[in-house]
């Protein structure tokens, strides 16, 4: 297969400004038919601007974007049918039930009525809300409006899903759910292009990252290889039965940086073994027990991070 075949979207040089305020800088990247990609930056980074220019709700300054091969300003309305878009604020209204709500999704892509029923009703069994089907969806809690949102996003079996901080907000169950649904729908071929703050989830689902910051990329890899490219930011995590004072760490070369998260600390160091057993040392000569320990590796976190708030890097 080649190159563009393996590409269902394809950015290149995207530029945008809002006044004096430059959104995108430049940015390029492609996504990869049927992987689940994610989009992560700081607030105010360009993620919702890249989604806007991508589903042709804004046109960019400069660049060029394409999806399943179609150019989104030179022919937005055949490169529309092949998407499904959550944006951040929701598509949906209050005053119609969930049912009425996943068919009007679907008059709006010209499908048959009785195709459309149909799909209605196996997506709200689904999503968990079929015998909420006839309900107005003021009546709905946020997790349950959310479903219907996406419900309504996957009627016409788009080829790619856009998701803007798809469990935000969310009920444990309702978030369980909806990242449930996510990666089936990807199994049977759908692209997710997924916007998250929340990097756990980043991590679990996606195939590959792409961090964006200021307008710009900063890296764009699988989350395991950005974790190994900052390995310096392994860590020891260590609590005791006694409170520890801090004066146990401090003043060793081992130690690159200290955090404290309530019974524990967090020490972040380039060779861990050696300083679990400074540790386990320093902890009997003080007559201390460890009641945890931990060696962590260096986290999706760390990586954006550094990513975010030092310089940039490309890897393709």
């Amino acid at each position: 297969m080649n190159t563009a075949a393996e590409s269902i979207i394809e950015v290149k040089g995207l530029a945008k400004r809002f006044g004096k305020v430059i959104a995108l800088d430049g940015i390029s990247f492609s996504v990869k038919r049927g992987e689940i990609f994610g989009f992560l930056g700081p607030n105010g980074a360009g993620k919702t601007t890249t989604i806007r220019i991508l589903t042709g709700i804004i046109v960019p300054d400069a660049g060029d974007a394409s999806i399943a091969g179609i150019d989104i300003q030179r022919d937005p309305l055949n490169a529309k049918m092949r998407i499904g878009v959550i944006p951040e604020l929701g598509n949906i209204y209050v005053d119609l039930t969930a049912r009425e709500n996943i068919i009007l999704a679907g008059r709006f892509y010209g499908m048959f009525r009785h195709v459309l029923e149909k799909k209605a009703d196996e997506l709200l069994k689904r999503f968990e809300i079929y015998e909420r089907r006839n309900d107005p969806l003021r009546s709905f809690s946020k997790g349950m409006k959310q479903r219907v949102n996406i419900a309504s996003a996957l009627v016409h079996d788009p080829e790619i899903l856009f998701l803007d901080e798809p469990t935000s907000g969310l009920d444990v169950q309702s978030q369980r759910l909806i990242k449930g649904i996510i990666g089936e729908i990807n199994r049977k071929g759908t692209t997710i292009f997924l916007t998250t703050h929340n990097i756990e989830e980043a991590n679990v689902l996606c195939q590959r990252v792409g961090i964006i910051n200021k307008g710009r990329i900063a890296s764009i890899d699988t989350p395991e290889s950005l974790k190994r490219t900052f390995e310096e930011t392994r860590s020891v995590t260590c609590s005791f039965d006694m409170p520890a004072d801090i004066a146990l760490f401090e003043g060793n070369s081992l130690v690159n940086r200290l955090d404290r998260m309530g019974d524990k600390w967090r020490l972040y160091t380039d060779n861990p073994d050696e300083l679990v057993k400074y540790l386990a040392s320093r902890a009997s000569e003080q007559g201390l027990s460890f009641t945890s320990l931990e060696i962590c590796g260096a986290s999706l976190e760390d990586a954006f991070l550094r990513l975010t708030q030092g310089g940039e890097r490309h890897v393709s």
